[in-house]
């Protein structure tokens, strides 16, 4: 099955169209298929197809017989009419009507609408690209992507360097979409690791991937773990928290947070992984909490945080992200994922635990007698503390 095809797959139309329209306004793979009721996989397969750009809108040659042509040959043929009959009545050859029922099924099974959409299938003639039809030019971008050149600055270069050979012009809209479309075939896919936002398809400038700086990992004005409170780091006083999601099957996620100083642990039901879900949820369940228990939450380099000043705003708590790929930065927080995990276990659908039963099962962590507490629990711990710090 081919990429193209296995993206729009069970997609109507509409569907489609509704898909890109999200696609553009910046939503999320989760959020878009939340809205069609599609799993997340199928939303990234459809967009993948084409690198992220929307297809350019079908266009009816005047000479081609129209969806209400096709429908009247239908009629037509279902009253018992002959095909000259029917072609007088639409003002058409006979020898154009007799091809259309001849390619769609004959006179018996002709169906307007099957023979609508075999149509605007068989019109599908993809013209080779800019990069495909330049052999010259191709190479010349080529050897630029691997230099690490970006493909606004290859365009650029480009004009300055052939001003007056228009053949070697080439946008860096075209790069790009020659990168992120395979099915081109100009250029090839090993190139992409030479992008320095990491992406392989096209995302929407109103995406928070986009606006984080479209690498997974990267948000928008983040205060690094560099600049946590020294109390945080030693452990001293409470209110500093590590946060995470934990991932299960079918795209479901449980937000976990765990105060640094008594390990005392809090699972939030979060609808999604998108930073509107997310944001939404944690801020909800902490503005439940007594003043001053959460000062500081330290939190991975996944998107879902790109909303970070919403969080901020919503709950008066500064966010600290790890540097990347570190996530023993929040060790206490990894650690009690590892024991979560006996209640969560990889690959089950997390989604069909309430926020009570999350809860249920947070009270079991923090009810344990833990080693690094000299064998107090969590819960005491944090009532100790807090009533000494109160």
């Amino acid at each position: 099955m081919g990429v193209a095809t296995r993206g729009t797959q069970g997609l109507s139309s509409l569907q489609k169209k509704e898909l890109w329209e999200r696609w553009k306004a910046g939503e999320s793979l989760t959020e878009i298929g939340r809205a069609l009721q599609k799993r997340t996989g199928s939303i990234h397969w459809a967009l993948k197809a084409t690198g992220g750009f929307a297809p350019p809108k079908r266009r009816r040659s005047s000479r081609a017989l129209s969806q209400a042509e096709r429908e009247e040959i239908s009629r037509g043929l279902a009253a018992g009419d002959s095909l000259r009959a029917i072609a007088a009545r639409l003002g058409r050859a006979a020898s154009s009507v007799s091809r259309e029922v001849g390619r769609n099924g004959g006179c018996v099974r002709y169906r307007a609408l099957e023979a609508e959409e075999r149509t605007w299938e068989r019109a599908r003639r993809p013209k080779r690209c800019l990069l495909a039809q330049n052999d010259s030019l191709r190479d010349v971008v080529a050897r630029k992507l691997k230099e690490d050149w970006s493909p606004q600055q290859i365009s650029g270069w480009l004009r300055r360097r052939y001003p007056n050979d228009e053949a070697m012009y080439v946008s860096a809209e075209t790069i790009y979409r020659t990168l992120f479309v395979q099915a081109r075939g100009a250029l090839k896919k090993e190139l992409l690791a030479h992008l320095r936002s990491g992406r392989t398809m096209r995302y929407s400038r109103r995406s928070p991937s986009a606006s984080a700086g479209g690498r997974p990992g990267q948000i928008k004005e983040a205060v690094s773990i560099r600049e946590r409170p020294a109390e945080a780091e030693d452990r001293a006083v409470p209110g500093h928290w590590e946060g995470d999601l934990l991932s299960g099957g079918r795209d479901t996620h449980v937000a976990t947070l765990v105060e640094r100083s008594s390990r005392f642990v809090m699972l939030v039901r979060v609808g999604a992984k998108d930073t509107r879900s997310v944001v939404g949820a944690l801020s909800e369940q902490i503005r439940r909490l007594p003043e001053a228990m959460m000062d500081t939450l330290t939190w991975d380099r996944g998107t879902e945080m790109a909303d970070h000043k919403t969080f901020t705003v919503a709950t008066d708590v500064k966010v600290y992200f790890c540097d990347p790929v570190s996530p023993w930065q929040r060790g206490t927080n990894e650690n009690t994922n590892r024991l979560l995990r006996q209640y969560l276990p990889k690959g089950s659908d997390l989604s069909v635990h309430s926020q009570q039963e999350l809860d249920l099962i947070a009270l079991k962590l923090n009810s344990r007698p833990r080693k690094t507490l000299g064998y107090r629990t969590p819960a005491d711990t944090l009532a100790q503390t807090v009533a000494l710090t109160g």
